[in-house]
């Protein structure tokens, strides 16, 4: 799994705020000091869909809480990186204090992040690195439920084999990019991502692609939820393997890996539901995707979005017959 161009791993970087507050109290995480009521966690749960503004740019982030034994346990994607639990959240006088964890980060000191409601929304004040002041956004996280069974349209080829058409790279300017070799698209290997320019919403995905040793890429549905392609994450959980949702979903069975060898994805998502068969194998069957993965293009999850192809680290990943079957509305 790899960043967009610019960045490494999206790290953890959140908040959590709930519109209905209840003036001084106070709630920390299962370690903490200080008790809270079951009522006022219950109040906190759910998902939220946030974004982080820096001075020069935004970043997509998720947030899910829920209370054990009275106490709020949060989960979170921040700007880089999968979902990773939440070590301390405090609640007080209709304000919300979030403290990241510094391993997440690689920084020596806590990212801290303070909010208070905005009407239906939540909005705040991070510390980001160096001290910098940011601020951040949430919405809920939309449930994506669908009305029976999705009518399906016309297949649409997004890669024509000869050229980009369709497609643009997440940095322009960059020396490393994309190519078309022998009816192939071939990740330049440390460069950009490659964005397909068309958005959909619900849709049923082919795409066969050749992993190099050693390479770690991965197909982003939506431009939001990432099936991981690598050869290089073996000691890493099995939801950063081959097949998997990274850092929520792990394949299962896992596929020996095939570096240099041609393989398939048959990939279905209709709402927050995503089969992945691999090689003519179910990998995974109709599970819930929980939210956005690292190296989102955004956090609008209740918006038809891109599909998009990772640069790929330490060595190429090829593409081919990528075919995409909309839904119908």
């Amino acid at each position: 799994m790899l960043a967009l161009q610019g960045t490494s791993r999206l790290a953890s970087a959140a908040l959590l705020f709930f519109p209905f507050l209840f003036s001084g109290t106070l709630c920390r995480g299962p370690n903490g000091d200080k008790g809270s009521t079951s009522d006022a966690v219950q109040l906190f749960s759910g998902r939220w869909d946030l974004t982080l503004k820096s001075p020069d740019r935004e970043y997509p982030s998720w947030l899910e809480i829920h209370q054990e034994n009275g106490h709020p346990v949060a989960q979170m994607v921040g700007r880089w990186g999968n979902a990773r639990p939440i070590p301390r959240v405090e609640v007080s006088d209709r304000e919300i204090t979030f403290v990241s964890p510094k391993e997440e980060e690689g920084s020596s000191t806590d990212l801290i992040f303070v909010g208070k409601p905005d009407g239906k929304a939540l909005s705040g004040t991070l510390t980001g690195p160096n001290g910098a002041r940011w601020t951040w956004s949430a919405v809920r996280a939309p449930l994506l439920q669908r009305k029976g069974k999705p009518q399906w349209g016309k297949p649409i080829s997004l890669f024509n084999g000869k050229d980009l058409t369709g497609w643009k790279m997440s940095d322009a300017n960059s020396t490393a990019t994309w190519k078309v070799e022998d009816g192939t698209l071939v990740s330049p290997g440390h460069g950009p991502e490659i964005i397909n320019e068309q958005k959909f919403r619900d849709f049923k995905l082919h795409v066969e692609f050749n992993c190099g040793t050693s390479a770690n890429s991965g197909i982003y549905l939506r431009g939001r939820y990432e099936v991981q392609i690598e050869d290089n994450s073996i000691q890493e959980p099995p939801s950063h393997h081959t097949g998997g949702v990274y850092g929520f979903i792990a394949p299962s069975p896992e596929l020996p890996r095939k570096p240099g060898e041609w393989e398939s994805f048959d990939i279905t998502l209709v709402g927050r539901t995503i089969t992945v068969v691999q090689n003519g194998k179910a990998v995974i069957d109709h599970q819930e995707i929980p939210g956005i993965t690292g190296g989102a293009l955004d956090s609008n999850e209740e918006m038809p979005g891109p599909i998009y192809l990772q640069g790929s680290e330490d060595n190429h990943v090829a593409f081919r017959n990528i075919i995409l079957t909309p839904a119908k509305k």
